[in-house]
């Protein structure tokens, strides 16, 4: 597990509240959303929030590419790693 991601896994943990959750405890390539994970619409909007406050990433929530990036913790790894990168 690479550092990115698992400042990612511990960002979704303390954005959502999953109290009872290690950053071991989330497979970074398993679906974050429906199974998975199992989060919904409203954790997306508080990811999105924390995203654009940690990293200044502005994503547009309707987007078809909006969604594959929070198809996994590497999707998102990815996603901040080329922000960064620009």
């Amino acid at each position: 597990m690479n550092d990115l991601e698992l400042e990612l896994k511990q960002m979704v943990i303390d954005v959502l509240d999953l109290e009872d959750m290690t950053p071991e405890d989330i497979d970074s390539s398993e679906p974050l959303f429906v199974e998975g994970l199992g989060l919904d619409s409203i954790d997306a909007l508080e990811l999105g929030l924390a995203l654009q406050k940690q990293y200044g990433i502005k994503l547009d929530s309707d987007s078809e590419e909006t969604r594959k990036h929070f198809a996994s913790i590497q999707a998102l790894a990815r996603l901040v790693a080329s922000h960064q990168a620009a």
